[in-house]
């Protein structure tokens, strides 16, 4: 090989990502919603690997140059797997204290017959801002939820609308959630200024949704039982010690995020929190976790305490709906996700350091002639994605990897482009019927894609109001001048 490389053209730098989306199309008709387990990672290996062969052989580029790219993609995305594993250890701990089950506990309280539809949507969502998860949401409150709604009258697909709603909202707003996680890493922000950044287009969808809901249920006028959800509020009482004591350590982390105090220290602080209060309020919990040790309880406690931060905690009950809701990964629950981003960050690092993506970039940066069609272009892009490689991960990884620069060099920062691909990419991937959320949610609920995707109001409104946000220059987030003198610098070097 010589010592110069040369630029790739549009078709060379689109070949690895039409590969990618062919393998995953035939990996996800093979593995199905168990691609996360390791499929899907290798597919953007095998990716990586062709990506590294045009590179190498097309464009004349050293293996040398290319581990370097990956090397420094990785490393870019350091941060965000340190807050991952942390949040899987908070997870584990406000489990193991009550503070997640006292959140359930308290939003199922609020379930009201008369004005079901939002009661359900909002219930949907603390559960899921609670466990970070739409996909245990659906699957535990949901599928209660659309068995109360049935009782009470209302058509399967506007229940499993306002169910899907509300998860994918507390999915969005949850910093335990990993699509909340992985979006600011591609980014290049931080994740509690990604949250408060989605606020202003995610609160405003939120709320149209609900006043939709509240007119349907209004107008429906359905009138029944909710013996279901006191069941599963009773069940948790006979578990938990559930008492208001419990949301000081929910709320010293806000207090933290909203002092602006760094992702990592707020989130350990939770974690280690989340432990002294389990062991002040759960103490029967622990002993139950712990077994026949023939050990004092600072023993047990430390055990189970320290098992709940690095591995599975499963909280067995009554009641199989429940026992869903009552487990967590812990650290060790992560580590999928991680291997994912990982893997997708060598795909991105060879991609960037071949100027692949730059080709690519510039290809689309053409057409974008504001920021409203630059945001809009993003989002369709994001949902081409899911269409095509029916992952929500990788319409956001492999999207986050093309426009960074893009953002950055319009003077936009990396937020914006944050929310835009979890408002477009992570709430429509329930609503295609092959991508892994669709399937998912479909089966878990007995309601095909198509009969609930029209009435997923929030999740349809999200991408057309982060575009509408876009066109009106509405809560957009620009470098200062100094700030882009500084940018301009670091490209030059």
């Amino acid at each position: 090989m010589g010592s110069k490389h040369r630029t790739p053209t549009l078709t060379e730098a689109l070949f690895p990502i039409v590969f990618l989306i062919a393998l995953l199309a035939i990996n996800i008709n093979v593995f199905g919603t168990d691609g996360l387990s390791g499929s899907n990672q290798m597919v953007l290996i095998i990716s990586s690997a062709v990506a590294g062969l045009v590179a190498v052989f097309r464009l004349n580029i050293k293996w040398e140059h290319l581990q370097d790219g990956i090397v420094n993609s990785i490393s870019s995305a350091m941060s965000s797997i340190l807050i991952l594993l942390l949040i899987g250890a908070l997870a584990g701990t406000w489990l193991l204290s009550g503070i997640v089950p006292a959140m359930i506990y308290y939003g199922l309280q609020i379930l009201n017959p008369t004005i079901f539809l939002i009661a359900a949507c909002i219930v949907s969502a603390i559960v899921s801002i609670a466990t970070g998860s739409s996909w245990t949401t659906v699957a535990t409150v949901g599928v209660a939820l659309l068995g109360i709604g049935k009782a009470l009258g209302f058509e399967e697909g506007i229940i499993a609308g306002a169910i899907i709603s509300g998860a994918y909202f507390g999915d969005k707003m949850s910093p335990l959630s990993d699509t909340t996680n992985l979006a600011p890493a591609m980014a290049g922000t931080d994740l509690f200024t990604h949250i408060r950044h989605m606020a202003k287009t995610t609160i405003p969808s939120i709320i149209i949704a609900l006043l939709i809901f509240g007119v349907w249920g209004f107008v429906s006028g359905a009138v029944g039982s909710v013996v279901q959800v006191k069941e599963i509020s009773s069940i948790i009482v006979e578990n938990f010690e559930i008492n208001g004591w419990l949301f000081l350590v929910p709320l010293v982390v806000l207090v933290m995020i909203f002092k602006k105090v760094p992702a990592v220290p707020a989130l350990l602080t939770g974690a280690l929190l989340g432990g002294l209060f389990a062991i002040i309020f759960q103490p029967e919990i622990i002993q139950r976790l712990a077994g026949n040790t023939g050990k004092g309880f600072a023993y047990n406690a430390f055990m189970v305490v320290m098992q709940s931060l690095y591995g599975e905690t499963s909280i067995i009950t009554s009641n199989d709906v429940v026992n869903e809701l009552l487990v967590t990964g812990g650290m060790r629950g992560m580590l999928n996700t991680i291997w994912l981003i990982i893997c997708a960050m060598v795909f991105g690092g060879i991609m960037e350091e071949s100027g692949m993506l730059k080709v690519i970039a510039q290809a689309i940066i053409r057409k974008v002639h504001s920021v409203g069609s630059l945001i809009a272009s993003t989002a369709a892009t994001c949902m081409f994605f899911n269409v095509t490689t029916s992952d929500q991960y990788l319409a956001i990884l492999v999207p986050g990897r093309m426009f960074a620069d893009i953002y950055q060099k319009k003077g936009l920062k990396g937020e914006n482009l944050s929310r835009t691909l979890e408002d477009s990419a992570t709430v429509t991937s329930v609503l295609i019927p092959w991508n892994t959320c669709g399937a998912t949610q479909a089966s878990v609920l007995g309601v095909a894609t198509l009969t609930y995707a029209p009435y997923c109001f929030f999740n349809i409104i999200s991408p057309f109001m982060t575009i509408l946000f876009g066109y009106l220059n509405l809560g957009i987030n620009y470098y200062s001048q100094e700030e882009m003198e500084e940018i301009k610098k670091e490209l030059a070097v």
